[in-house]
């Protein structure tokens, strides 16, 4: 039986490993921390339970597809509930706006804030279904090794109808006009880590899984799915070795022979990292067996990093709901200060998650769990004062937006940035959500799923193809075993 090590337990490694062990594989998982999940752990403190990083639930079908494989469905391990609404924007001048779920619904809000948008809605979801349907079975899938993959008569028969070379700044704006609507839009993207302007059209399939799909909320937190993925690796038999850090990966001649950790060599046939690619690459492989230099690294267009807070607060809050999007400021100039000009925002948009408003697990009773987010640029100085200086900021918004004091009756309170991201996953910059999706990072132009000079070397994660979020995760572990499977025959 061959052996093969998954450094990393994200949720690209955890889908890897299970797809490897199915085949028949001796797997085991080495995770540097002491629980598995990657950015998806949680944390418990003073009766809260804090999600430490996914917050959003979208493309269940991507989930179920995944526990399908395994003989299972989601409902086997967690309830879902579908939001509605899905979320609240909050705007400047005390507007709100409510995002409800199901396409009747969000055709009366269109035509209420843009009468006569009800056919274009329609339209713009009708092409944002063929790029999923398109984007999520056939290019996500594509491991990004040649450029024959994207000669698939489907692809090229539809390159028009994928808007790759438009951006979806652009091609919003075609179909809509109100200000509202255009940033409504144009916010999921910001989960694919560049502006509007440099990510292409083909994303609008977000909005699809947005509007038509919807958001959901596995009972219990995020982390119920890392849970799951876990019991389905271990069902395979999938070994799991926890606080057991990566310390160096050793060659023999263009193989990589096995791995030491602990000062110990452990001898194995494959290796997956699903550890940040970077670090794997610049720190634990000898410099002449590296894909890529320093430099190529450097010149990466990097999604942003994150200034998180979570908090305990010891009553119930008001006007908030599970999902909170404040888009008070300007986001231009957020923008700027993320990608073209790196620093700390001068006003940034934020996000606030407050689960506890649909689920009572995750809080004593009678008390609110809060996870705010700030985008920020990737390669930041973090530091405490730093830190302090945006709670105090963001704060004084969240109160003023949502009216209501909170910070005398926060009684639990954590930071986490950059320094925490490098500390915890080695990650590159300190970035929160890997490679950016711009046009010239996009499939084959990605860092590769392979390493030329180590024929047994595989890299799946957030870095590689297809790119950040937890389905394309997913997704990424699924597509980097079939690969490995294939040369292992």
């Amino acid at each position: 039986m061959q052996k093969i090590a998954v450094i990393g337990s994200g949720f690209a490694g955890l889908s890897a490993a299970a797809t490897l062990a199915k085949a028949g594989k001796e797997v085991t998982v080495y995770e540097k921390n002491e629980s598995a999940g990657g950015r998806a752990r949680k944390f418990e403190a003073n009766g809260y339970l804090f999600d430490m990083g996914p917050s959003w639930y979208w493309m269940p079908d991507v989930f179920e597809q995944y526990f399908n494989y395994f003989g299972k469905t989601t409902s086997d391990f967690y309830n879902l509930k579908r939001l509605d609404p899905s979320y609240r924007i909050f705007f400047d001048n005390n507007e709100v706006l409510d995002v409800p779920a199901g396409v009747d619904a969000l055709c009366a809000m269109f035509e209420k804030l843009e009468p006569g948008s009800i056919p274009l809605l329609k339209k713009f979801i009708e092409e944002g279904k063929y790029k999923y349907e398109v984007g999520i079975n056939k290019l996500v899938r594509k491991p990004g090794l040649s450029l024959t993959e994207l000669a698939d008569a489907d692809l090229f028969k539809g390159l028009f109808k994928l808007h790759v070379f438009q951006s979806i700044s652009t091609y919003v704006r075609k179909y809509f006009k109100n200000p509202k609507l255009v940033q409504l839009l144009e916010f999921p993207v910001l989960f694919l880590g560049a502006t509007p302007q440099n990510t292409p059209a083909l994303y609008s399939l977000m909005n699809y899984a947005d509007l038509a799909l919807g958001t959901w909320y596995p009972m219990g937190g995020m982390h119920k799915i890392v849970e799951a993925m876990v019991k389905i690796a271990e069902e395979q038999g999938v070994t799991f070795k926890y606080n057991t850090p990566v310390e160096r990966i050793e060659m023999n001649g263009v193989r990589a022979k096995g791995l030491i950790v602990n000062h110990s060599f452990e001898p194995y046939d494959y290796l997956v990292a699903g550890a940040d690619y970077h670090h794997v690459e610049q720190n634990l492989i000898p410099e002449e067996f590296r894909r890529y230099d320093a430099a190529y690294w450097d010149k990466r267009v990097m999604a942003p990093s994150s200034l998180i807070f979570y908090l305990g607060v010891n009553k119930r809050l008001k006007n908030l709901l599970h999902h909170n999007l404040f888009f008070d400021q300007d986001f231009g100039l957020h923008a700027k200060e993320i990608y073209d000009n790196p620093a700390w925002p001068t006003n940034p948009l934020f996000y606030v998650c407050a689960p506890s408003i649909t689920d009572d697990s995750v809080a004593p009773e009678g008390h609110e769990n809060i996870f705010i987010l700030v985008p920020v640029a990737p390669g930041l100085t973090d530091n405490q004062e730093i830190r302090e200086k945006y709670y105090q900021l963001v704060m004084d918004r969240l109160e003023k937006l949502t009216g209501q004091e909170i910070r005398s009756s926060v009684d639990y309170k954590r930071s986490y940035a950059h320094a925490d991201f490098i500390s915890d996953y080695h990650a590159f910059k300190g970035n929160a959500y890997g490679l950016a999706n711009t046009l010239l990072q996009t499939a084959n132009l990605k860092p590769s799923i392979i390493n030329k000079k180590i024929n047994n070397l595989f890299y799946t994660g957030q870095l590689t193809v297809p790119g950040p979020g937890v389905p394309p995760s997913i997704i990424s572990g699924q597509v980097v075993a079939e690969q490995l499977l294939r040369k292992s025959k």
